[in-house]
């Protein structure tokens, strides 16, 4: 028995196997515990699920495997198509890092997912947790994928009360020692399972837990004030004013964003820069000359790292009517109202047009 390893941690997986069989989610990318998986759905529900619910992301799962059901369908797509499926889920550097993904595995691999976690990091949008999960959840080799819910899990079997993020390496390394020979990947989906259902943020359901008898936090009496996190920065605030034009043909200008950067390749409506210092000009940015009017309410939007407040004005112009050389008329194209549904915007547009549509 290695000494990093004491006969109440050796019991952690037998246990922590065992309930999983009776209790795992059922989830659209899961298999029965011991079956194989397919690495493509793994890759793709893994890269879906970074900062997201899993509420949320299982109908975008099932779209996605409906239409693009492998790795060489999704490398075949339009960049703009998946850009357009993923729509609502945010953090859309995640869609262009798939696709580009998809594409690199189709080029270089034969379309095959490679089972080495160094391999796996290679390809674009590949964390060490993402590989890590690959390999153990897809392939079934010995690796551990650490997410917020294994470090919360781990933090408190072995009570570490340093604050997150320092310690997230100590959780990892801590968590290496759990995962078994035999079954890593359900393991690793049990250990989710665990912190997603019962070793909650808050009030976490310590007298149901299958790993009750090994963690040190419950014994202390503190399972619940772990993991600790560092003190969060405030995030600033920048503004800006977004401008909602429809033609008398029902159509409405869109902008596409620049390829690399926040909300990279997705489809916006033109407005004026965002800043933190106020607004001093925004009509300097309108695309066109118009009547503009004023929306009740600005549109505020969060995003990871600070809070985005919209002006919104809206204006209903002739159909000849020219772009501005401000709007960059080459990266902007009319769309047809009813075909906003399925265009590639992100929720923060999607406000916009809600609070500028009359």
């Amino acid at each position: 028995m290695s000494r990093r390893t004491t006969p109440a941690t050796a019991m952690i997986a037998p246990r922590l196997l065992d309930w999983y069989d009776r209790e795992r989610r059922t989830l659209p990318w899961r298999y029965a515990p011991g079956a194989h998986a397919d690495p493509y759905r793994v890759w793709l529900s893994e890269i879906m699920l970074q900062q997201t619910v899993v509420k949320a992301v299982i109908p975008y799962f099932e779209a996605f495997t409906r239409r693009w059901p492998t790795v060489e369908a999704l490398a075949a797509a339009p960049l703009d198509d998946v850009l357009a499926a993923w729509a609502g889920l945010g953090y859309y550097s995640r869609a262009r890092n798939l696709h580009a993904c998809a594409q690199a595995v189709v080029a270089s691999h034969a379309g095959r997912f490679p089972r080495d976690e160094g391999h796996l990091r290679d390809l674009p949008g590949i964390g060490p947790y993402t590989a890590a999960a690959i390999a153990s959840i897809g392939f079934g080799l010995k690796a551990t994928p650490v997410d917020g819910n294994v470090e919360r899990v781990v933090a408190r079997l072995f009570a570490i009360d340093e604050p997150l993020p320092g310690v997230k390496a100590a959780l990892k390394s801590r968590a290496e020692t759990l995962t078994p020979e035999d079954r890593a990947g359900d393991f690793a989906q049990a250990m989710m399972d665990l912190g997603a259902t019962v070793c909650t943020p808050r009030n976490p359901a310590c007298a149901i837990c299958p790993l009750m008898g090994a963690c040190r936090a419950r014994a202390l009496g503190i399972a619940a004030e772990l993991p600790k996190r560092a003190l969060k920065v405030p995030r600033p605030t920048r503004t800006a004013t977004a401008f909602v034009v429809q033609r008398g043909d029902g159509s409405v200008l869109l902008r596409q964003r620049p390829p690399k950067g926040l909300l990279g390749g997705m489809m916006e409506v033109p407005s004026s820069p965002w800043v933190s210092t106020g607004d001093a000009d925004a009509l300097a940015s309108a695309p066109v000359t118009a009547d503009w009017v004023t929306a009740n309410q600005p549109v505020v939007h969060v995003f990871t790292h600070f809070r985005l407040e919209l002006t919104v004005l809206s204006a209903r112009i002739a159909k000849r009517t020219r772009l501005l050389s401000q709007a960059e008329p080459e990266r902007c194209k009319w769309v047809p109202r009813e075909d906003l549904a399925t265009a590639a915007l992100p929720s923060v547009m999607r406000k916009v047009l809600a609070a500028g549509l009359r």
